[in-house]
């Protein structure tokens, strides 16, 4: 997507990059400067480091906000550093396909809450206490509210960085598909923190499965309703526990056991949407379902032949 302007220099991945983070940094400080004059106008409690604190529900919302300061720094990458339509980073038709996602979702759904039964059936780990007490209704209920307002934006903003941004951005430099989904994949599960290898693991085979399926079904609307999905059911399940989200643990800290359940739920999810795309294809004859049968005349082959690194035209949709 980022060729098929015809613009493409091999420095603008980079610029934008550089956007993405400084851009995402510059928010995510206003956020904390703002919480931090509020908290101290309202005379709220310090924590160890001398911050102001709203509580495990208050700073929860705000580590979520300041992740999805994200998705306004790609977008902004992308319009003013590549000079493309911002939708262009969501999907091939230059925008998030409603009615896709909605499918995805609907994919997506029984096989997290699968892989939330299996695990609630499973011992708890050696050294973990299996004793959970109720949070109590007024903490559920915000908990709840809070966790359904700001974890799709939270998700998504993550989708919008590694299969967006990085994904395309790796991409417009090289053919190969996987040479743009291992880097993504790996930074991806950085980005989550070093816990277990498990956790690193199975967070690289979550960026690898997702970043696939971006790619082949021209966008990202089946990594955003995966990731959606799979971090609401689980942040809903903690609302219900007193203290879960005071908890430092992170996908990352995963042991075996939970690996051995979710990567298989994952390839499960992967397989259901490859089947349904196919479907779509052979009904309609487009590339992707809900793909409209007219689209914008692509680029000639002169323009696109000067910004492809190899100098020559590959056809944009194919690509993708």
């Amino acid at each position: 997507m980022a060729l098929a302007t015809g613009q493409h220099n091999w420095w603008r991945p980079l610029a934008g990059t550089a956007v993405v983070l400084m851009g995402t940094a510059v928010m995510m400080v206003m956020l904390a400067s703002g919480a931090e004059i509020a908290g101290e106008l309202a005379n709220r409690p310090l924590d160890s480091e001398g911050t102001a604190t709203w509580g495990d529900i208050g700073d929860t919302a705000l580590a979520l906000l300041s992740i999805a300061s994200a998705i306004p720094a790609v977008l902004l990458a992308a319009h003013s550093v590549q000079h493309r339509p911002m939708g262009t980073v969501s999907s091939v038709e230059s925008r998030l396909r409603c009615r896709w996602l909605a499918i995805c979702l609907a994919l997506a759904l029984p096989f997290v809450l699968l892989m939330v039964a299996v695990q609630a059936l499973m011992p708890a780990p050696a050294g973990e206490s299996g004793d959970l007490a109720w949070a109590g209704a007024p903490a559920f209920l915000t908990g709840l509210a809070t966790v359904w307002l700001l974890v799709p934006f939270q998700a998504a903003a993550e989708e919008y960085a590694f299969r967006g941004w990085l994904l395309q951005a790796v991409g417009a430099w090289c053919r190969s598909p996987w040479m743009a989904i291992t880097p993504q994949a790996l930074l991806f599960a950085a980005a989550h923190g070093w816990g277990t290898l498990w956790g690193f693991t199975d967070l690289v085979v979550f960026g690898v499965v997702t970043g696939w399926l971006t790619i082949r079904t021209g966008g990202l609307e089946a990594a955003i309703a995966l990731h959606v999905l799979n971090n609401l059911v689980s942040m809903s399940i903690a609302a219900t526990i007193a203290g879960a989200f005071s908890s430092d643990d992170t996908a990352a800290d995963m042991d075996w056991a939970t690996v051995a359940i979710d990567v298989p739920m994952l390839l499960l999810y992967a397989t259901a949407v490859l089947w349904v795309t196919r479907r779509h294809e052979r009904a309609s004859g487009t590339e992707i379902p809900g793909r409209p049968n007219t689209s914008p005349p692509p680029p000639t082959p002169q323009t696109a032949a000067a910004a492809h690194p190899t100098g020559s035209y590959v056809d944009p949709a194919a690509e993708a």
